[in-house]
C-alpha cells in the first residue's frame, strides 16, 4: 500500500505509565484522601476546646513524650499532633517520588513542592497558636488572625495535593511548554472567593465555639447587639460571602464547563454544583442546631470535598494539552 493517510498524532494510542507510576498515582490519591481526616479533626480539637491539652508546650506534649494519665483533651491534641506529623513525613515521601518518576518540566512536580512547602507552614502555625497561648477560650484578635492563616495554608495544601494527584493521573506527560491555559483569570477569581469562603468560615466557628448560644433567637440578637464580641458581631459574614462567592462559582461552572466542555468536565461540574448547594443546606443546619460540633465537622467536610472537586475542575479547565499538528502515516 503506497497511499498514505493523514492522522492527528494523537490518534495513536497513548502509552500506559508503569506500573511504579500507578503506585505514585494511588499513593498521591492517599495522601490527599488522608489529609481530609486530619483536617476535620483539628476543627474537634477547636470546637472541643481542647488545643490547650497538651499546655504551651510544642512539639511534645505537656514537656513528655509519654503521657501517663492523659485527660480527654490531652487525648485529642495529641491525636492530632500525631496525625499531621503522618502527614509531613508522607507529603515528603510524595515529593521525593515524584521526582523520582517523573521527567523534567511534569506539573506534578511544581504541585507537590508546593504541598510541602504548605505542609511546613501549616505545622509552623500551628506550633505559633500553641506556644503564643491562642487556644482554648483565647478571643483575641492575635488568635483570629492566625487560625485565619492557619485555615488558608489548610485549603491551599489540599490543593495542592488535588493537583499532584490530578496531573500524576494524566496519562500523557502533562510538562509545562506542552500545554496551553485557558480561563486563568476567571478561576483564580472562583477559588480566591471560595478560599476566602472558609477564612470567614473558620471566624464565625470560632465565634460559636467561645459564645455558644442557648436558642436561635439569643444568636440572631447577638449577632445585632453592640455588647457582643467582636468574634459574633463577625459571624453575619461567613453567610453573605458565601452567597457572593456561590453564585459566582455557579456562574463560573456555567460559563467554563457547559459551553463547548468535555463529558469529565460536565461531571464535575455538576458535582460542584450539587456540593454547593448541600453547603448552603448544612450551613442553615448549622444555625438552627446552634453550632454543634458533629454539624460543624459535617459542614467542614463538604467544604473540604467542595474545594478539592472545584480545584480539580479548574485544572482540567485551564490546563489542557495543545493541540499537535496532524502528520502524514505510511
Amino acid at each position: 500500500m503506497s497511499s498514505a493517510q493523514t492522522l492527528p498524532a494523537s490518534a495513536s494510542a497513548k502509552p500506559q505509565p508503569p506500573r511504579s507510576r500507578l503506585w505514585l498515582t494511588r499513593f498521591a490519591w492517599v495522601v490527599l484522601i488522608y489529609n481530609v481526616p486530619v483536617i476535620l479533626w483539628g476543627a474537634v480539637v477547636r470546637a472541643t476546646g481542647s488545643g490547650a491539652g497538651c499546655g504551651d508546650h510544642w512539639p511534645l506534649c505537656n514537656g513528655v513524650l509519654i503521657q501517663a494519665h492523659p485527660r480527654l483533651a490531652t487525648m485529642i491534641e495529641l491525636s492530632h499532633r500525631v496525625s499531621s506529623a503522618v502527614t509531613v513525613f508522607a507529603i515528603l515521601a510524595l515529593l521525593i517520588w515524584t521526582f523520582l518518576a517523573t521527567p523534567r518540566r511534569h506539573l506534578a512536580r511544581i504541585a507537590t513542592i508546593a504541598a510541602a512547602v504548605f505542609v511546613f507552614n501549616e505545622a509552623l502555625l500551628g506550633a505559633l497558636l500553641v506556644l503564643l497561648g491562642l487556644t482554648a477560650n483565647n478571643d483575641s484578635p492575635e488568635r483570629a488572625f492566625y487560625l485565619s492563616l492557619h485555615l488558608a495554608n489548610t485549603l491551599l495544601l489540599l490543593a495542592a495535593l488535588a493537583l499532584s494527584a490530578h496531573f500524576l493521573s494524566r496519562r500523557s506527560a502533562f510538562q509545562r511548554g506542552s500545554l496551553r491555559f485557558r480561563h486563568i483569570a476567571l478561576v483564580i477569581l472562583g477559588l480566591a472567593a471560595t478560599l476566602m469562603v472558609g477564612v470567614t468560615g473558620t471566624l464565625a466557628a470560632l465565634g460559636d465555639t467561645l459564645f455558644p448560644a442557648t436558642s436561635l433567637r439569643t444568636a440572631f440578637s447577638q449577632d445585632m447587639s453592640q455588647h457582643s464580641s467582636w468574634l459574633i458581631r463577625l459571624r453575619v459574614v461567613h453567610p453573605a460571602s458565601a452567597l457572593i462567592a456561590g453564585a459566582f462559582i455557579a456562574w463560573l461552572v456555567v460559563r467554563t464547563v457547559f459551553q463547548d466542555s468535555r463529558p469529565a468536565d460536565r461531571r464535575l461540574g455538576i458535582a460542584v454544583l450539587l456540593l454547593l448547594l448541600l453547603q448552603y443546606g448544612l450551613g442553615l443546619a448549622d444555625v438552627a442546631l446552634l453550632t454543634p460540633v458533629w454539624i460543624q465537622v459535617t459542614h467542614l467536610l463538604g467544604a473540604d470535598l467542595l474545594w478539592i472537586t472545584l480545584v480539580i475542575l479548574a485544572a482540567r479547565v485551564c490546563i489542557q494539552e495543545r493541540k499537535i499538528p496532524a502528520v502524514a502515516l505510511p
